[in-house]
């Protein structure tokens, strides 16, 4: 057998064992904490639109450096994800996803205790370097342990779980601004209940497991079968008789640590015991279907982060700029934004039975709908309904493409390609402000929709275009047969 066979029936083995799991109680497990990791991730995101508005009464700031304050965490948020889309494919999923909850969590703290404009910016700035990594450290990780048949559903769940954060940084905003509590600014505990928010998820790391598929494609075979084992122990399936091929190459070491506890089963220390896991070994290379592939996301990132972050960041602006007061404004963003879990969960069902791709082109031209009419609208009801219609329409794209943008990449390739192009939407995002802003001032709320409208017409067409289909599909199918192999040395 050729080396190349030998290592794609290895990965079969293992595909082939995890897509016959059922849904086990680690993995409700798994998909409840990753949800509560994005809950805080979401809400940390969110809050700078609020400390937009907020910081702009307060101090009297410019246009600029309201624009500077919601970008500092985009920015940093770019840096983040590209340094550790680099890394987490070596690191592992768990570490590097603990990794960036510890980062975000120190920053948002100090942001709390930030004394003048300056230190805010610059905590934001580094609180993004954490946050950033995480939506696409979760999309691999959920991609990589969930069964084929289940991939899309159940990460719509750990994103409803995650989009309950962005009603709350709305309704948290609303009640604290007015506020004081023991003599500290309400903002001030936005970033207090951020941090300790990511402590609790810090705390609760040993109910993560690392990702089989990725234990194996860094050639620790005997671990990622020690946990396949432990998941069909739970599912009351047996184990096959036979190790993986690979693993007769790479035997297990002596007193291997039990997997699943703590940070038993981490990347990063050479697990097998034998050196460098990756020597001698062949690997996945990007050929020519995965980097049109890549062109794609590219061009969708660097547009939906005008279509799926501009709603949310700019709603309080474009409501103060209709004449409402911080506190309403708040208010009215607080009660749009229960459309983002309420269209997360209504996506649960819709995920799997509607093909991935043309779900992301169809909410995306809904979205352009509702977000003009947010823009046109004069009257208290118009104005919630068109809010709550968009935000619910935007989490049903977005939970169609955070699991579509994960299972079009092989696995040994697939933080990086995902982290590269989600980086851009990073950096848009960040200059996002710095369009709109003045354009909202300028021109009004109409004009800001306008642009939004034909940024999400845009992705309709790349997606709808360029896209593969996936629904059903398993990960192997998808990538690592497309993907041809390089030879080490």
């Amino acid at each position: 057998m050729t080396l190349t066979g030998s290592i794609q029936d290895a990965q079969s083995e293992i595909a082939e064992r995890m897509n016959r799991l059922p849904l086990t109680r680690t993995h409700r497990r798994v998909v409840l904490v990753v949800g509560v990791a994005l809950f805080f991730d979401m809400f940390e995101i969110f809050m700078s639109g609020v400390l937009g508005t907020v910081m702009r009464e307060e101090y009297h700031l410019s246009r600029t450096e309201v624009s500077a304050v919601i970008a500092s965490v985009f920015v940093g948020m770019f840096i983040g994800v590209l340094a550790m889309g680099r890394l987490a494919d070596r690191l592992g999923r768990r570490r590097a996803l603990m990794v960036s909850v510890a980062v975000y969590t120190v920053f948002s703290a100090l942001g709390g205790l930030s004394q003048g404009m300056a230190m805010l910016v610059a905590t934001r700035l580094l609180a993004g370097l954490g946050i950033g990594p995480v939506l696409p450290l979760a999309d691999a990780y959920l991609s990589d342990l969930l069964p084929a048949r289940l991939r899309g559903r159940w990460t719509a769940v750990a994103y409803t779980i995650a989009f309950l954060g962005v009603p709350a940084v709305g309704l948290t905003a609303r009640w604290l601004v007015p506020l004081s509590p023991l003599g500290v600014d309400g903002w001030r505990w936005l970033f207090l209940t951020g941090a300790v928010g990511g402590c609790g998820v810090l705390m609760a790391r040993r109910l993560f497991i690392e990702s089989p598929r990725w234990l194996e494609s860094a050639g620790r075979t005997a671990e990622a079968d020690a946990i396949l084992a432990r998941l069909e122990r739970e599912a009351g399936q047996a184990a096959p008789t036979a190790a993986p091929a690979a693993s007769a190459r790479i035997p297990e070491p002596a007193g291997a640590p039990e997997p699943g506890g703590g940070g038993h089963v981490e990347a990063g220390h050479g697990g097998t015991g034998h050196g460098d896991p990756e020597a001698g070994r062949a690997r996945p290379s990007l050929g020519a279907v995965h980097r049109r592939r890549v062109t794609m996301m590219t061009i969708f990132h660097l547009l939906q982060a005008f279509g799926g972050y501009g709603f949310g960041t700019m709603a309080p602006l474009v409501l103060s700029a209709k004449g409402y007061s911080v506190v309403n404004s708040l208010l009215f963003s607080a009660v749009s934004f229960a459309g983002y879990p309420l269209g997360s969960l209504f996506s649960v069902p819709l995920i799997e039975r509607v093909e991935r791709k043309y779900l992301i082109v169809g909410s995306s031209l809904a979205m352009a709908s509702f977000g003009l009419l947010f823009g046109y609208a004069s009257d208290n009801t118009a104005i919630v309904l068109a809010g709550v219609a968009y935000t619910a329409v935007s989490n049903v794209f977005s939970n169609a493409y955070h699991v579509y943008q994960v299972e079009i990449f092989p696995t040994t390739h697939r933080v990086a390609a995902v982290s590269w192009t989600y980086s851009l939407s990073r950096i848009a995002t960040a200059a996002m402000p710095f369009v709109l802003v003045p354009l909202l001032s300028r021109y009004g709320p109409n004009a800001l929709f306008a642009v939004v409208a034909a940024t999400l017409v845009a992705i309709a067409v790349d997606i709808g275009v360029l896209g593969p289909r996936s629904n059903g599909s398993t990960l192997e199918d998808l990538n690592e047969r497309l993907a041809p192999v390089r030879r080490p040395g």
